[in-house]
This record gives C-alpha cells, sequence and structure tokens, in this order.
C-alpha cells in the first residue's frame, strides 16, 4: 500500500541515503507500528529522485497508523529542508534581487543570515527560530500530504510555503542592511587610523579611565586632568549607528594625540574599549588593575596590562 511518494530535486541526490536513514529512523521511533511494516523505495530520474513509502499488509493498518506515518514524515522533510534547501533559497534571493555575486559578499551576508536564522535563545517566550521555521513547514508538508500521496518540494516551496519565502526574504533584507553597515563602520575606523597615523604625538601620555558605560576622565602623566581645550579640536562625523559617546571619546583622543594611551577599565570587553583599540593600534594598552587606577575605579581581581 503506498502511502506517499516525494519527489526531490536531482540537485540533492547524494543527500539521498541520508533522507530515506532519517525517515526509517523515525519510523523506528513509532514503537506502537509493529517493526518493519513500512518500507521505502526510490527511483532516479532525469531531473529528480522520488522516496516512496508503503505500509506492508497485513501487518501495517492504514486507520491506526497512517497520521503518525505521515507526521513523521512531514518532521523530517522539514528538517531535511532545513539543512539542505534553506541555504540555497537565501542565495537565490541574494545573488538574485540584491545582485551580490562576489564569494566574500555573499558568505558574509550568509552569516548575517545565520545568525538570525540559528539564534540558540528562545525570546519572549517564542521558540528557537529554527524550530519555529520546522514546525511550520512541517505542519504545511503534513496538511498537503494529508490530502494528496504524491508531494513535490520544488511545487511545496513554490506554491504552498510563500510565508517561509517572504520570511527568509525579509532575513535577507535585515542581513544586507547589518552587512552595508558593517562595512561603512569599517570604513569610518580606517579613516580615523589614518588619522592617528599621520598626526605627531603632541603629549607623551594618556590615562584613559573608564568608569563604566560611556563615561571617561582622560588624566596626563601626572594622573592630573588634562585641558582639552589648548589642543586643536578634531570632530568625528557620526554614521547611522548608536556610536555617539565612542565618537566624542575618540576626538578627544585624536585631539590630544598621546604618544600611549592606557585605558583603564573593569570592562575590557565594552564595545568602546575594543573601538579605541582598534584604531589607535600599539599606541593603547588595557590595565584592568593598577595602583593608579584601583583609587578611582576600585579594586580588582585581576592585575594585567595587555596591548
Amino acid at each position: 500500500m503506498e502511502l506517499f511518494s516525494v519527489i526531490v530535486p536531482k540537485s540533492l541526490t547524494e543527500e539521498r541515503e541520508e533522507l530515506q536513514r532519517r525517515l526509517m529512523d523515525a519510523y523506528n521511533r513509532l514503537i506502537h507500528i509493529p517493526a518493519g511494516s513500512v518500507q521505502l523505495k526510490s527511483k532516479s530520474f532525469r531531473s529528480f529522485f522520488s522516496v516512496q513509502g508503503f505500509g506492508v499488509l497485513p501487518a501495517f493498518q492504514l486507520d491506526l497508523w497512517g497520521s503518525d506515518v505521515l507526521k513523521a514524515t512531514a518532521e523530517v522533510l522539514s528538517a531535511f529542508m532545513m539543512d539542505h534547501i534553506e541555504q540555497k533559497l537565501l542565495r537565490e534571493v541574494i545573488s538574485g534581487p540584491y545582485h551580490y555575486e562576489e564569494p566574500h559578499d555573499v558568505q558574509a551576508i550568509e552569516r548575517y543570515c545565520a545568525q538570525l536564522l540559528n539564534q540558540a535563545e528562545e525570546t519572549e517566550g517564542m521558540p528557537k527560530p529554527r524550530i519555529r521555521r520546522q514546525e511550520k513547514v512541517a505542519q504545511a508538508i503534513y496538511g498537503y500530504l494529508e490530502e494528496h500521496n504524491e508531494l513535490n518540494l520544488q511545487g511545496l516551496l513554490r506554491f504552498r510555503l510563500q510565508d517561509y519565502r517572504d520570511e527568509l526574504r525579509e532575513v535577507v533584507e535585515y542581513a544586507i542592511d547589518e552587512y552595508i553597515m558593517d562595512q561603512q563602520y569599517q570604513e569610518f575606523i580606517s579613516l580615523l587610523k589614518y588619522f592617528v597615523y599621520i598626526q605627531d604625538a603632541k603629549i607623551p601620555v594618556a590615562h584613559l579611565m573608564h568608569h563604566g558605560g560611556h563615561e571617561f576622565t582622560l588624566l596626563n602623566e601626572k594622573m592630573a586632568p588634562i585641558e582639552t581645550k589648548e589642543f586643536d579640536s578634531f570632530t568625528v562625523e557620526t554614521l547611522d549607528r548608536e556610536i555617539n559617546f565612542e565618537d566624542m571619546i575618540v576626538s578627544t583622543l585624536i585631539s590630544v594625540s598621546p604618544q600611549n594611551i592606557y585605558i583603564h577599565t573593569r570592562d575590557p570587553e565594552a564595545q568602546v574599549v575594543k573601538t579605541i583599540m582598534q584604531i589607535f593600534e600599539d599606541r593603547a594598552r588595557v590595565c584592568t588593575n593598577c595602583k593608579g587606577c584601583s583609587s578611582v575605579l576600585g579594586v580588582s581581581n585581576k592585575d594585567s596590562l595587555s596591548p
């Protein structure tokens, strides 16, 4: 008794054995169904291959177990599509409507997509994105298999999963926006690094006390406040990013142009600290605890000074 037939594009031929194994594993987990009562057959054609599921009579009872087999089939096919078809759909959008064709551009955008689509944590009571998409696709497949014996995966994607494709398209749009902003930000950082490179040092040392968040105090080699009005000002034009507080402290540091910068902080992983280190490179060092900053920032368990 034929239960279903799935038409799979030829491009996934190498994954045929994996698909069949995953289906059989799923059926074997249905412990209330007699072992060997569901079997698979596969046929190859010019542009596709098929996987057919059969209920072996007289052991298989359609009215009792047919729905369970179709649900298990839908869940396996949904996971299979996430693993082997989803990235291809994303790439079609990236290189199609948005015309990104250079491998490094495509790969970078795909990484942003992966971060959005495969978030590890649940948010606001919602399931993980991968699980949500997989369940949504599985429901569509199950609903179709209840009414039809033959399922064409390409046809399903084109005519029954438009919401899923729209979601992937929105993810690509967001990923491209992030990629463009990141490129602009890196260009911005490179420009600031150039200004630092061509400038002569005006003072030997600056101590930057990071009080947390966006709060800083700038001190000279004698640990006294630096009067920035004595120096020609340097203005950093902001990008369309929330880095205004970074702009202010970076502008000040470029204006006073110290030969060496010591960033005293209890949060060396803060983005503003990383940005300053990126711009000033070997002229900047991070201190997480020393005599000079312990009285200002408090005592830290760490004792380190790193380039």
